[in-house]
């Protein structure tokens, strides 16, 4: 089979015709970078799975997908790095004996590459075809993976010798000394895997590494309790924190770039009786977002956030806990009101993204900076829309307020349970009814829903307590189980859930005249087809997106 070509059988086989085959080669001629299954797929030709199935079937090898195959993190370390990304290739399993290894590539054809490794490895080779990308993305995850614990088992065994100085890790280049490449290792990981937030807590024994991913804390590491000190000291002076100071909490930033990969994260550190614990929050992400086209919302929803946006003033609160996508939210908002030609001003702590078209502030409590102070300074400045970043305190809400009443459109998050209850947050702050029915255009309450893992979710009859909680009669309603795609949590990915009430005349009456929250939900729900965090989230129960766990989740904060 070395003298397959892929360009005529794939003609043999009826995927291209003779003329594209040509169009094909002339192109190759142009770039001989690519080969000519790429040139092909560039074309639109034909498409990559159709090369791999035709590969597979000409040469015998299974074609597998690598987000469903039980990778062994072990095998993926017999084949370095370097030449793994070089030819795109991945060991996926080996032999209980070490002698056979199981490698992906998406180039079978590449004859030089897997003889390089099987020379390298000195392992018998079983070969496996995969999607490019799919391996790419495998190469990207387990490496990060391995570099990280790599670290750790280094800066481990050699704790004494690596508990350098502060001027050492003033002066530390990149990848420098074994904390520097820990913490490196770390961020990468990070990234990669998608986490929102890296959690360094210090016990007496040791310290635990652990990250935030779809909501779940997952321990990635444990180091030796020696480590901390310099850890610590490393992460406060990128962030450029005071290292003398250990007895009270600081806030920092991280804006860096590592292995090529742009970094930007908030960092925060409180003292705790073993030493300073740190988190570092991702502000850049590379999550993906459902229905980013729409907000991350429902058609519906989008509908009604599209017609409070078209509001010359007024006031719009995104509201939920801490952790609810409120800002990325807030930030889709922004992005999409920068189109028009209006001037834009924001106050927020932190910025955490920077925007184009749109005046950032940033509070500096310290400086005398703070949300009113700010707020106040954005008047003079001739503003059409501003952006609030959190309101939290009652002089905030009530320049927010009148803001909206003078006319500017202003977009702010609040810490509330439902979207109506921000009618009773903001009166408690010292907002009069009449001033929040002037100014209030409307109230989206969000929460983020983790989705059952689709490799390991089964479908089950519901228990008869969860039958009693449900609206609607469900045969059937997703579990978690847990598997390697998953971390073993039962759940990938999370999706955003919408409460959005837009507030007409008759429920700027309602609130003038006092009324009780129930009647104003009353009649959101009879007009407006007001739909609960609870019925949107029974909603994807229903659908099979997430479990009855996450339902009750959502539900604690209707109750």
């Amino acid at each position: 089979m070395k003298n397959l070509r892929l360009g005529d059988t794939l003609v043999e086989d009826g995927y291209i015709t003779e003329d594209q085959l040509k169009v094909a080669l002339d192109a190759q001629k142009n770039d001989r970078s690519k080969k000519i299954g790429e040139h092909l797929v560039d074309l639109g030709f034909v498409t990559e799975e159709q090369i791999a199935a035709v590969l597979s079937e000409k040469l015998g090898y299974p074609l597998i997908s690598l987000e469903t195959y039980n990778v062994k993190v072990e095998a993926v370390e017999e084949i370095p790095e370097e030449l793994a990304r070089k030819y795109n290739m991945i060991a996926i399993d080996r032999s209980e004996d070490g002698n056979d290894l199981t490698i992906a590539t998406s180039d079978p054809l590449n004859y030089y590459g897997i003889e390089d490794i099987r020379m390298v490895t000195n392992k018998h080779l079983t070969i496996n075809i995969a999607l490019k990308e799919d391996i790419s993305n495998a190469i990207d995850y387990y490496y990060s993976e391995i570099n990280s614990k790599t670290a750790a088992e280094d800066i481990n065994e050699n704790a004494d010798m690596y508990a350098l100085d502060e001027e050492d890790l003033y002066n530390a280049d990149e990848d420098d000394t074994p904390v520097v490449k820990l913490i490196n290792s770390l961020l990468i990981r990070g990234y990669r895997d998608k986490v929102s937030d890296i959690h360094i807590e210090p016990f007496e024994e040791e310290t635990i590494v652990r990250m935030r991913i779809d909501g779940s804390l997952i321990e990635a590491l444990r180091l030796k309790a020696k480590i901390h000190p310099p850890l610590i000291v490393r992460i406060k002076i990128m962030a450029n924190m005071d290292i003398s100071e250990r007895r009270v909490p600081q806030d920092g930033h991280i804006v860096t770039t590592i292995n090529g990969q742009s970094l930007n994260l908030r960092v925060s550190t409180i003292p705790t009786v073993h030493g300073e614990k740190v988190v570092m929050r991702y502000l850049n992400t590379n999550a993906t977002i459902d229905h980013s086209d729409t907000f991350g919302m429902t058609p519906e929803n989008y509908e009604k956030m599209k017609h409070m946006m078209e509001m010359p003033n007024g006031i719009i609160y995104v509201t939920g806990p801490t952790g609810s996508g409120k800002t990325t939210t807030l930030y889709m908002i922004m992005k999409s009101l920068a189109k028009r030609p209006v001037n834009i001003t924001t106050i927020e702590d932190p910025v955490e993204e920077q925007l184009e078209h749109i005046n950032q502030m940033q509070v500096n409590n310290q400086a005398g900076m703070t949300f009113e102070a700010g707020l106040r300074a954005i008047l003079r400045q001739d503003p059409d829309i501003i952006m609030v970043g959190e309101t939290r305190d009652n002089e905030t809400a009530d320049i927010s307020v009148r803001s909206a009443i003078t006319g500017h459109l202003v977009v702010s998050t609040l810490h509330t349970n439902d979207s109506l209850s921000t009618v009773i947050r903001l009166e408690d702050m010292g907002v009069e009814p009449y001033l929040v029915a002037s100014s209030l255009v409307g109230v989206v309450a969000q929460r983020l829903v983790r989705k059952v893992c689709p490799y390991c979710g089964q479908l089950v009859a519901p228990s008869a307590n969860d039958a009693k909680l449900l609206t609607k009669k469900i045969t059937a309603v997703p579990t978690a189980v847990g598997c390697n795609m998953c971390n073993n949590t039962g759940y990938l990915g999370r999706v955003a859930v919408h409460e959005i009430v837009t507030i007409d005349r008759h429920l700027k009456r309602m609130i003038a005249q006092n009324a009780q929250l129930d009647d104003l939900k009353a009649y959101a729900k009879s007009s407006q087809h007001y739909e609960t965090l609870f019925e949107a989230t029974e909603k994807l129960v229903e659908e099979g997106v997430t479990t009855m766990e996450e339902l009750k989740r959502v539900s604690y904060y209707e109750e």
